[in-house]
């Protein structure tokens, strides 16, 4: 059994999670060699600085990472007023299947409660079938409407939760 907590990450762990992100994202698939997507996903300070950067650790060792994000930060990508939003949610390959994107997911539906937000909001890429399944066993339902694509052949398909 995995004893997780989650923080928010410390300057010292950036890189470390930058380069987990971006591990977690090109084991799936989900990450073309060169994209440009790559470096926004390293640049965990970034994150850090202009919305919440949470991590899940077992002790030194970091499981998992997402970027919470309130209505204004550069790094939402659909949620209004009212909303939380998250994003970047990564896992490492060593804590696949240990329940770490639905640790994360649920701090980020606790941190919305938190701030006083009605709802959460997400973007996930189409093909990420099993983050889906989380997302809709949680309680998530599409919202279509808000549906987009950042470049042509990257759909982006929206969650929302009422809290």
């Amino acid at each position: 059994m995995v004893t997780t907590d989650i923080r928010l990450a410390r300057p010292d762990e950036y890189d470390e999670v930058g380069r987990l992100t971006v591990e977690a994202y090109q084991a799936d698939g989900f990450l073309a060699e060169g994209s440009d997507y790559r470096l926004r996903l390293l640049d965990a300070a970034d994150r850090a600085a202009k919305a919440e950067l949470w991590v899940a650790a077992d002790g030194a060792n970091l499981l998992g990472t997402v970027t919470f994000c309130t209505p204004g930060s550069v790094y939402a990508e659909i949620g209004k007023d009212g909303e939380g939003e998250f994003r970047m949610l990564g896992v490492s390959a060593k804590a696949r299947g240990l329940g770490i994107g639905t640790a994360l997911t649920l701090h980020c539906m606790q941190r919305s409660l938190d701030l006083g937000f009605s709802r959460i909001v997400m973007c996930s890429a189409w093909n990420m079938a099993a983050a889906h399944r989380i997302y809709e066993r949680l309680g998530f339902t599409r919202i279509p409407e808000r549906d987009w694509s950042p470049f042509p052949g990257n759909d982006l398909y929206a969650f929302a939760l009422d809290l």
